[in-house]
């Protein structure tokens, strides 16, 4: 099982949102041993803004900015659980991962992502949380994961929140070793393929990368 835990927190290994994360990965460590865990912390990384060329529709994830994005894009690819983490700013995930996000929109079109399980965890100071869960769950089932669950609160319950993001480590392992399915999710998917296959037909030749994408995979 391999492991690839995201980190958008501007405060590196000390951010608070990642202290929570690896909770539920010495959970995972202590049910799995053979699981192979990566951390990318997106502070210590370049990415720059999505400029909107539409270059990585036309030939797949290529990309004129010349930064981090795409070594961390096919480590996403290769791993089969994605774990998000960011501090909620203003309601949202922290700047620096909805860049990376922004740069990723192919999985979305070709959900290239799918047969892979996620979880996301976010803290605030004291304020709304939640939405930030609901963001993350929204974006990776759009790209194809499988959504085990997430951890979200306020600083004050950080020992409860630690305690909950150890059971969703397990959760993560179930998941993984018994292949589980979450219809209501995998039923969405579908929905959404049926949305983008008129998207794909209608611009084979300005998407022409997708196009071919969905070609292989018989989905059109």
């Amino acid at each position: 099982m391999k492991i690839l835990c995201i980190s958008g927190s501007p405060r590196g290994k000390q951010s608070n949102t990642f202290k929570l994360t690896e909770e539920a990965l010495i959970e995972i460590k202590s049910q799995y041993a053979g699981a192979a865990i990566e951390c990318v912390h997106l502070s210590d990384k370049d990415v720059k803004y999505c400029i909107g060329c539409g270059l990585c529709h036309k030939d797949l994830l290529k990309c004129p900015l010349r930064d981090d994005v795409r070594d961390i894009l096919q480590k996403m690819l290769e791993a089969d659980v994605i774990m998000f983490a960011s501090p909620v700013y203003i309601n949202h995930i922290s700047a620096q991962l909805k860049a990376l996000l922004d740069r990723s929109s192919p999985f979305i079109h070709c959900q290239m992502l799918l047969g892979k399980y996620g979880a996301a965890f976010a803290t605030s100071g004291g304020g709304p949380h939640v939405m930030v869960l609901d963001y993350l769950e929204d974006y990776m089932i759009s790209c194809g994961i499988q959504y085990v669950g997430g951890v979200s609160g306020p600083m004050s319950e950080f020992d409860a929140l630690k305690e909950r993001a150890r059971s969703l480590g397990a959760q993560i392992v179930e998941a993984v070793r018994e292949g589980k399915k979450f219809p209501d999710q995998l039923a969405i998917m579908e929905v959404r393929r049926r949305f983008f296959k008129d998207a794909i037909s209608s611009r084979k030749e300005q998407w022409a990368g997708e196009y071919g994408y969905w070609r292989e995979k018989g989905w059109l």
